[in-house]
């Protein structure tokens, strides 16, 4: 089948968000053919260029969510068109500035919430992508006067918020500009016949967004044009990140002020509840990520886990070899970027009381990071400073020389030039983090049969599974005592991190994660009905854009003499729908008289079709 794939800052750009996951996808789905509709988030990311990319991906189509918005024909328009836009984005402002929750459909858990304001975003969303359809971008109009004043008037109204009704100009502008990027994909001309004929989105036998957010809304303009079944795939909670990029303000550090961040907020709320409704079905990566999608409104029947596949052959060597040896048998290892989130103060405090019982303890903070992000405030070298003041270099005797216990080292240095030799360093590698949503670390800890401490957030105690320890966050007691136990307890260890990897290739893996995403794109396109329009030669109906016996040489007809059964027939395929080039496994044409029909005699491959 043909599957556009839809992306927001990741594949098939070299650097983004889920980049490494849908490269696997697409290299483990190679019987199907992939269009890449990607959204880019900075100049940065687009300076990067792509991946290399398989033969399979036949088209890639992009467009940016930064800058200023491509010129394209429409603007403001005529007294009409003005009319109709105040009329969509009224109903689209008057969604985003009501009381959040209001909008939730029913069995989201929110008891006693109507559909209505959920029903206004929906019309006055797809109301704006038919204008936008009709007579071109809608850049200039979101950013105008008009949408200003709109919006003012929404947030004016009896019933909205505290934080609407203190909104400002400065404020409204803010949000404009925001929404005008954030709806920029109802602008693109993915949606029809483009150049060379490319039909674009109206072409697809699925729509697959590989996160929310701006990626769902080209899915849902096929969905309600064209009937396109969509999917919906989220490993990070899309809503949660919003709320905290709200919180922590864009570059520099400064928090948004509380209008824009109500706003807004709601609005990503009432785009995660629209695209929750629509999709076929949605397939987390994680329990965690799917309460945060069942309180917004997902409907359980449609909610699959699937949890994200991960390389396991780099980490072969290392957990293969067992247990830690016996010079790293009282090393503590933490891998990971430097970052508040991580909370390295808190286990700093906690290796001061490991070490108080266990005097020849060992950590390795090993940053997988090159070079200080400039969000992080000082914050590696305020934990280095806290490491010397809480652990000052120590000599064995009068004649060595000092040596601190903990050590903050980089990845890719001569110590620990790889990952599996990072996790590898020690007995127990240790997580932190205050806030987590799918540990990726913690799974290659497991991948290396390691025994794990880690604190209980995000998606942690379903990734563990009983192979670990877990404790409270923000508890550098707790964590010192779990350390202790795993270090007083080699035998443990073992056990623990072989239990731990056996997990992890049972659920973690790559091939895990490709099966399911192949029975779940059959399964829905056996489910969905099939367009009328894309019929055969007889006039029957066409399940996929490109017919699965267009890739087998030899031409397929319907049965002789009543007999019900089809026959492969020697020459050249003919139909419109040829694949541009042959197979490499596919057989020379045959030019043996005709064979017997399917089911009767041999099989066409017992005779090297």
């Amino acid at each position: 089948m043909r599957v556009g794939l839809l992306t927001e800052g990741g594949y098939p750009y070299a650097t983004g968000d889920a980049r490494v996951w849908c490269d696997r996808l697409v290299r483990g789905l190679a019987q199907h053919e992939f269009e890449v509709y990607a959204l880019s988030r900075g100049p940065g990311q687009e300076a990067g260029g792509w991946g290399a990319l398989p033969h399979h991906v036949g088209l890639v189509r992009t467009a940016p969510l930064w800058g200023e918005p491509e010129r394209r024909r429409g603007g403001r328009g005529g007294r009409r068109q003005r009319r109709r836009f105040a009329e969509h984005f009224g109903e689209l402002a008057a969604a985003i500035s009501a009381p959040y929750g209001s909008g939730a459909p029913h069995g989201s858990g929110v008891p006693g919430r109507s559909t209505a304001e959920a029903d206004r975003f929906a019309n006055g969303l797809h109301g704006l992508a038919d204008l936008a359809a009709e007579y071109g971008g809608l850049s200039a109009a979101l950013r105008s006067e008009d949408a200003v004043r709109t919006l003012e008037r929404a947030c004016r109204t009896l019933g909205a918020p505290h934080g609407a009704h203190q909104v400002r100009v400065a404020d409204l502008l803010t949000v404009t500009e925001a929404l005008e990027r954030a709806l920029r994909p109802l602008s693109l001309d993915w949606y029809g016949e483009g150049a060379g004929g490319d039909p674009g989105l109206s072409g697809v036998d699925l729509c697959h967004a590989a996160t929310g957010g701006a990626a769902v809304l080209p899915g849902l303009l096929a969905k309600r044009r064209f009937g396109t079944p969509l999917l919906l795939t989220e490993y990070g909670v899309r809503l949660r990140e919003c709320y905290l990029a709200g919180a922590a303000g864009a570059a520099g550090g400064r928090p948004l002020p509380g209008p824009v961040r109500t706003l807004l907020a709601t609005f990503h709320g009432r785009l995660a509840a629209e695209a929750y409704a629509r999709a076929d079905l949605i397939t987390p990566g994680n329990t965690h990520t799917r309460r945060w999608q069942e309180r917004c409104g997902a409907d359980r029947e449609r909610l699959r886990t699937v949890y994200p596949g991960m390389d396991a052959a780099r980490f072969a060597e290392v957990g293969e070899q067992g247990a830690a040896p016996s010079g790293d048998d009282r090393t503590l290892v933490w891998v990971g970027r430097i970052e508040p989130p991580k909370d390295v103060i808190a286990l700093l405090h906690a290796f001061a009381e490991v070490r108080r019982w266990q005097p020849d303890a060992r950590l390795r903070i090993i940053e997988t990071r090159r070079g200080e992000d400039p969000g992080t405030d000082g914050y590696p070298a305020h934990c280095r400073a806290l490491a010397e003041h809480l652990f000052p270099d120590e000599a064995a005797d009068a004649h060595s020389a000092g040596d601190n216990p903990v050590s903050f080292e980089r990845l890719g240095d001569p110590e620990v030039p790889t990952l599996a030799d990072a996790y590898g360093a020690g007995c127990v590698v240790v997580l932190s983090s205050v806030v987590e949503g799918f540990p990726v670390g913690l799974v290659e800890a497991m991948f290396c049969g390691r025994a794990t401490v880690s604190t209980d957030v995000g998606a942690v105690c379903e990734v563990i599974g009983g192979t670990g320890l877990v404790v409270p966050p923000r508890n550098p007691r707790a964590l010192a005592d779990a350390c202790l136990a795993m270090l007083g307890d080699p035998e443990r260890c073992a056990r623990l991190g072989a239990a731990a990897r056996a997990r992890a290739l049972e659920l973690f893996t790559v091939e895990q994660n490709v099966a399911a995403f192949r029975g779940i794109y059959l399964e829905l396109m056996s489910h969905c009905p099939v367009p009328r329009e894309e019929v055969g030669e007889g006039g029957g109906p066409l399940p996929f854009a490109r017919p699965a016996e267009a890739h087998v040489p030899g031409r397929w007809t319907a049965g002789r003499d009543g007999d019900g059964f089809g026959h492969w027939l020697p020459g050249p395929l003919a139909s419109r729908s040829a694949p541009e080039h042959t197979p490499t496994w596919a057989a020379p044409t045959p030019t043996a008289p005709p064979r017997e029909p399917l089911g009767v005699g041999p099989r066409p491959s017992e005779e090297g079709a």
